[in-house]
């Protein structure tokens, strides 16, 4: 009886300090994010649909993912400064609004123009979303309850990621059509929730600062010029490169290979379900962990993981394995990385650094998915995936290099390392 009153007292504290002490409207977005990622759908399943459904190249399914990805390239830019301008609030619904829309009408367009111009309106919209909810969260969380924040939102976003990819898998059978409808129909219903629970959280300037134009002083070219944070952004761009190949190349050498619909949207469902079970454990085991041993560590896991597919032949148990060990990568990459972000934005241009990040998961699914569809149509499965391990073991050394770079002002310091010469631009114009 003690034991169990022990282990019962162990649970509550360990579930207080795992979500407790975050504000309510935080809580809203993890709900809208959840349910919206329920109903994702599409992004999982487009290349398997052009390839297998459709009868399209890889080539040309990898066009497509491009198309999209240049989309998202000039939402995250974009979206960004508007965040800073116009607000989180109405950034993030017209996104939601414009990705419910044309993800309803890709399922009804036909031929190889009308798809690829409405798939480049998906990745506009889509990504329009990620700098207003990434400085949503910076505006509402204290700078010491970040990690856990992103790390909690990252956790939502996977809860219906593997829900969504294994029972995707099972509905394609019946009909791709219905993917693509309960898809936009999620993002409708994530879009009222934030509209009606979500308040403005773009910080407020002083009298003074709005007089004196300080709310736009830092630009884009001032985020451009931030040295630092850039080689963060390369860094995570290349590891992008390796990431956005799981919902492009992967299914198509799966389906080359003899994986199923159904067998794919299990596999590739392994992620998020391993994501659900380790994001808060490994959370909490990260914690007063080097940063830096951190990003090496999913660098190298996430490069190797995917190399592993080189290995799996026509088997769906290869390719999960391929798929737990870059999981874990993933696990240990994206609330690091979202922290470190976050610190090195200065409040009043959260919406800009936060977009400028995202540009580089924007410039992967630009570029990502057409390099990959010609590495491997043209030759083999076996280099691309030993490419993605040396991409992996580069963004590595790129961390090893930018700690010894900035180790006098590790951890908490290194954000004021990069604030104080952002502080010192704000006299300049505005340049965005």
């Amino acid at each position: 009886m003690l034991v169990a009153l022990a282990a019962d007292s162990r649970i509550r504290r360990l579930a207080r300090e795992t979500v407790g002490g975050l504000p309510r409207q935080f809580w809203w977005l993890w709900v809208s994010t959840l349910v919206n990622k329920l109903g994702a759908f599409v992004i999982t399943f487009l290349s398997l649909y052009l390839t297998a459904e459709r009868g399209y190249s890889a080539s040309y399914a990898g066009l497509v993912a491009s198309l999209f990805g240049l989309g998202s390239t000039i939402a995250a830019v974009g979206a960004g400064v508007l965040a800073d301008r116009i607000g989180r609030r109405p950034t993030l619904v017209a996104a939601q609004l414009g990705t419910a829309a044309s993800t309803a009408v890709l399922g009804f367009v036909d031929g190889q123009a009308a798809i690829a111009a409405v798939a480049f309106l998906v990745g506009l919209c889509n990504n329009a979303t990620r700098p207003a909810t990434s400085a949503i969260i910076a505006d509402l969380v204290p700078a010491e309850d970040r990690v856990r924040a992103y790390s909690l939102n990252f956790w939502a976003i996977n809860i219906g990621f593997g829900l969504s990819a294994a029972v995707a898998g099972v509905i394609a059978t019946q009909g791709y059509l219905t993917l693509f409808l309960l898809d936009a129909l999620s993002t409708l219903i994530c879009a009222v929730v934030i509209f009606i629970r979500i308040p403005e959280t773009r910080p407020v300037q002083p009298a003074a600062a709005e007089q004196t134009g300080d709310r736009t002083a830092i630009g884009l070219g001032t985020v451009f010029r931030d040295g630092p944070f850039m080689a963060v952004v390369g860094l995570n761009l290349l590891l992008a490169l390796v990431f956005q190949q799981s919902s492009t190349t992967l299914p198509v050498d799966m389906g080359a290979a003899g994986i199923t619909a159904t067998e794919y949207g299990l596999v590739i469902g392994l992620n998020g379900l391993l994501i659900v079970v380790l994001q808060i454990p490994l959370t909490r085991w990260m914690e007063g962990r080097s940063r830096t041993g951190l990003l090496i560590a999913s660098c190298l896991l996430a490069g190797w993981g995917f190399g592993l597919a080189a290995l799996a032949g026509s088997s769906a148990w290869l390719f999960a394995l391929s798929v737990a060990v870059w999981t874990v990568g993933e696990v240990l990459n994206a609330p690091t990385m979202m922290g470190l972000v976050a610190e090195l934005s200065p409040a009043q241009a959260r919406g800009r650094y936060q977009g400028v990040y995202s540009l580089s998961w924007s410039l992967a699914l630009f570029l990502g998915p057409g390099v990959g569809g010609v590495v491997l149509q043209h030759f083999g499965a076996g280099v691309l995936w030993g490419a993605c391990g040396v991409c992996g073991t580069v963004a590595a050394l790129g961390h090893v290099a930018l700690a010894r770079r900035t180790r006098s002002t590790a951890g908490a310091d290194r954000a004021t390392e990069v604030a104080a010469p952002v502080a010192a631009s704000t006299k300049a114009p505005a340049d965005a």
